[in-house]
């Protein structure tokens, strides 16, 4: 029997652990050549779009970022179909004007991992991708869109600082980082976005400074509330809500 298939994969950080509002939804184990994903893909309907959805740190936060099957996770997603990724996420900021309770969009990435696998490539496949733009600019658009239809402060554009852990920077490293012109700081969104970009993916990454955004933005995400253009999850009037 073969795996039901998705267009749009939606992958949950830091809490949420679970999506409803899925309708006809399956549990879908995967097999890739890096082993299991993190835990198996939920996927279902939303707003007319077929959705596969993935607790980056597994089921109950079980997985340390350095723990996550990065690849595997990944190689899943694209099994099933995916095309279009929308990934979320708790971060810090490194800046004062961020508030609590805003949506940040990054466009920019620095990387300061050490000990994850980052690549498909190597072993006798040598490639180079681009990476300069490492988010698409029509996904961006339309997340941006959603997080102002809920009324809440939005914040176009950004630099993510993608950090080992699972201890957090010490005073002079975030100084540091600040001075580098970051904006935010997290421990996920660098692996991802590597890899999606050499497997292909369009890939939009959105960061809140309280979990409880995630909710209501992907609600309007699902219930058009980005009309112009709202390729990412295609309008409809599913409600999305996210449970840790």
């Amino acid at each position: 029997m073969s795996s039901p298939r998705a267009e749009i994969g939606l992958v949950g950080g830091t809490g949420l652990s679970r999506l409803s509002g899925l309708q006809d939804v399956q549990s879908v184990a995967v097999d890739t050549p890096y082993g299991p994903p993190s835990a198996p893909l939920q996927v279902g309907t939303l707003g007319g779009r077929r959705v596969a959805f993935l607790a980056r740190h597994g089921h109950g936060h079980s997985l340390l970022p350095t723990e996550i099957p990065w690849r595997a996770n990944v190689h899943a997603l694209k099994q099933l179909g995916v095309s279009k990724v929308l990934a979320t996420g708790a971060v810090g900021s490194l800046v004062e004007h961020l508030p609590p309770r805003s949506l940040v969009v990054p466009d920019q990435l620095i990387d300061r991992t050490r000990h994850r696998v980052d690549t498909f490539f190597g072993e006798g496949l040598v490639a180079h991708v681009p990476f300069g733009d490492p988010f698409s600019a029509a996904l961006r658009s339309v997340l941006l869109e959603a997080g102002s239809a809920i009324g809440e402060e939005v914040y176009d554009g950004g630099t993510y600082v993608g950090m080992e852990g699972p201890a957090f920077s010490t005073r002079a490293e975030s100084r540091m980082y600040g001075a580098w012109g970051g904006t935010l700081i997290g421990m996920t969104t660098m692996s991802e976005a590597r890899l999606m970009r050499e497997a292909g993916f369009e890939v939009v990454d959105g960061r809140f400074r309280q979990r409880q955004r995630v909710r209501q933005v992907l609600g309007a995400l699902a219930m058009g509330g980005a009309r112009s253009g709202l390729a990412l999850l295609g309008g409809g009037e599913g409600q999305v809500e996210l449970r840790g």
